[in-house]
């Protein structure tokens, strides 16, 4: 027989082991050093790895369809867009390589846009000039990437900014680890 708590407060979660932090840590600075200096090869290998884990990904949402018949029509569409979509990563390693980044940097534009027109309505909203004034700045940032959005030097640089932030989150996450070693 299994013990009930008391109450929702009384539930308590397990904390993953400080060495997978630690071990995610170094995989983050890894994964950024290489961004870093082998970009183009790199980014070809995450490209190929997101289509294997696409296609993968897909077929288990196929399988767990057919254990959960709850909202099948979605499973088997997810499932099937998953595994078309891997497949043509696959396929296309090198396109898909190029497009991902432009992608990202699409939604990142289209992203700082909705959130400076955002800022911009609570900013008259009495939410002050500093909303308004980043409002502006993301709305002014985020049509900037749109607009540049397929030029090579954005690339690069899209590329160049994750592999700075994989090696500084990579070093937080050391930090956290050997806090959590500690406590």
């Amino acid at each position: 027989m299994t013990a009930v708590p008391a109450n929702a407060t009384s539930l308590q979660t397990k904390q993953a082991p400080w060495w997978l932090g630690l071990m995610a840590g170094i995989l983050n600075i890894v994964l950024g050093i290489m961004l870093l200096t082998i970009p183009v090869k790199t980014v070809l290998a995450l490209v190929w790895v997101l289509g294997i884990y696409w296609v993968i990904q897909g077929i288990f949402t196929l399988v767990g369809m057919f254990v959960d018949r709850t909202a099948w029509g979605w499973k088997l569409f997810s499932g099937l867009l998953s595994i078309i979509a891997g497949i043509v990563v696959v396929r296309h390693p090198i396109a898909s390589a190029v497009a991902m980044p432009v992608i990202l940097m699409w939604i990142l534009g289209i992203q700082g846009i909705i959130v400076g027109l955002i800022a911009l309505v609570m900013a008259f909203r009495g939410g002050g000039i500093l909303s308004a004034i980043l409002g502006v700045l993301s709305v002014v940032f985020g049509v900037i990437i749109l607009l540049n959005a397929t030029s090579p030097a954005m690339i690069v640089t899209f590329v160049w900014v994750v592999g700075i932030f994989a090696i500084v989150g990579g070093i937080a996450g050391i930090f956290q680890a050997f806090r959590n070693r500690a406590a």
